[in-house]
């Protein structure tokens, strides 16, 4: 496909932003891989991540942070950028306002293409992804309260679900819960990320044969 055939077809199969409501936009959650847990019956925080889609001519990348050492929540984690909504707000705006606030993107160079599917966590936030194209050319100033790195994936491994390994790990309980995982060079894209990953996947191209 060309370029403008891949953002036509990216666009046809997010949620578009004139449509957004709330009470009826496809959700999940991350005890979706751990049937044994109860569901979460907490009152959640709305939140929202930008999921940058950079459109070089040798392909498209997705850009990614990790997050600081610094912070109490999630430290040292790869994550899109983004943050809990601010009262008023709609999705988009916070996922753009993170974004330069965390990495210094510049909404000039942001197109919105659409919604994905929300995520409600055990940290108590429901997060909406806002993807969006990404016109090259920018230059990132990273925060270093908040970001350790910032670096692109490829689309393409990201979008592929051998990419991602069916990892567990021991919660403070005692239970085993499990997770998906994707090493990618020296950084380890896993937990809310790559449920949000996948699901953009299944939105593209239906559920993956596991």
């Amino acid at each position: 496909m060309s370029p403008a055939e891949t953002r036509a077809w990216i666009k046809s199969r997010l949620d578009p932003i004139e449509s957004y409501d709330p009470a009826t936009r496809k959700v999940s959650s991350d005890t979706e891989l751990n049937p044994g847990f109860p569901a979460y019956a907490k009152p959640f925080s709305p939140a929202a991540v930008l999921v940058p889609l950079v459109e070089h001519d040798t392909g498209m990348t997705v850009l990614l942070t990790r997050r600081s050492d610094k912070l109490r929540n999630h430290t040292g984690q790869v994550a899109f950028p983004g943050g809990r909504c601010e009262p008023g707000e709609t999705p988009w705006e916070t996922a753009i306002r993170e974004a330069w606030e965390e990495v210094g993107l510049d909404a000039a160079h942001v197109e919105i293409a659409g919604l994905s599917t929300a995520l409600q966590t055990g940290a108590g936030f429901d997060i909406t992804p806002v993807v969006a194209f990404v016109r090259p050319g920018f230059v990132l100033k990273p925060s270093p309260d908040e970001v350790a790195d910032v670096f692109e994936a490829p689309f393409s491994f990201l979008m592929d679900p051998a990419s991602y390994e069916l990892r567990s790990m021991v919660v403070p309980s005692g239970a085993t819960r499990h997770f998906y995982a994707a090493p990618y060079e020296k950084q380890l894209i896993w937990g809310a990320t790559a449920i949000m990953l996948r699901k953009l996947y299944e939105r593209l191209y239906g559920p993956p044969a596991e």
